[in-house]
């Protein structure tokens, strides 16, 4: 790690080095006033931060390969971003769509790296050459997939130990064939909810405006969201390989080999 930032600081990458250790520095402080504080489970969240920060110098040496430094920068702010700002200084509960732009920026790292797997096997292969299509497809299928298995993690997180990372909202109208009285598999619309009663088994009873979703339209915004962003990557990655002269832009996102 230390020679890889000796080289950072040497070369053209200077930019990711001053987020790095600005990002770096901040994470340290919030941690600091975290323990000062008590809170050891957000202390712990900043360790985690840190350690996730040194993971692209970890897979750039191991790998052999350089990640462009438009693309560690957005994942550097991207770590800091779901951390720090969203778990420990609660953006999500603050500003309701911090969750969708992180996935949709999730969507994007996702196919980003997905494209680089096949692009770097393809152009430097002497044995078959992949269309610029086939590899755009692979690049958005691979960013789905991280998606949909993310959303599997928040499932099991909240039915295994009682989460709530599949956020809960409050809804005015559902359409659902189980209340329908016949039960003929017809939808029963119900609109206009004003409020719902909730009743436990030691007669606890709770009023709630609304009716209660329980995750499925937080998941479903994820993954449309995440869809959203693969796309976006994943047609640039496909301009990227017919004309590379003229979308340099999306070479700052692709990675390539050490010697190259």
């Amino acid at each position: 790690m230390k020679r890889k930032l000796k080289e950072l600081i040497k070369g053209n990458d200077k930019r990711s080095v001053f987020v790095y250790f600005l990002l770096r520095t901040l994470i340290i402080v919030c941690m600091v006033r975290e323990l000062m504080n008590g809170n050891f489970q957000n202390a712990m969240l900043c360790v985690l931060s840190l350690f996730l920060f040194l993971l692209p110098f970890f897979v750039e040496k191991k790998l052999k390969i350089n990640l462009p430094s438009v693309l560690e920068i957005i994942i550097f702010c991207f770590i800091f971003a779901a951390e720090i700002l969203g778990e420990i200084n609660n953006f999500y509960g603050t500003f309701p769509f911090w969750d969708t732009i992180l996935h949709t920026l999730n969507g994007f790292l996702c196919a980003s790296i997905g494209f680089s797997l096949v692009y770097l096997l393809n152009e430097n292969s002497k044995s078959f050459h992949l269309s610029a299509i086939f590899v755009a497809l692979v690049a958005f299928c691979f960013s789905m997939t991280i998606g949909v298995a993310w959303e599997f993690f928040e499932y099991g997180m909240d039915f295994f130990f009682k989460l709530d990372m599949q956020k809960d909202q409050i809804v005015d109208h559902i359409n659902t064939v189980t209340l329908d009285p016949n039960q003929d598999n017809q939808v029963v619309s119900i609109s206009n909810i004003d409020h719902t009663v909730l009743h436990g088994k030691e007669n606890a009873i709770l009023e709630i405006d609304g009716y209660l979703d329980i995750g499925l339209n937080d998941t479903m915004k994820d993954l449309i969201v995440n869809c959203i962003g693969a796309l976006v990557f994943s047609f640039f990655g496909y301009l990227y390989i017919i004309n590379k002269n003229k979308y340099k832009l999306a070479g700052e996102f692709i990675t390539k080999r050490a010697d190259s």
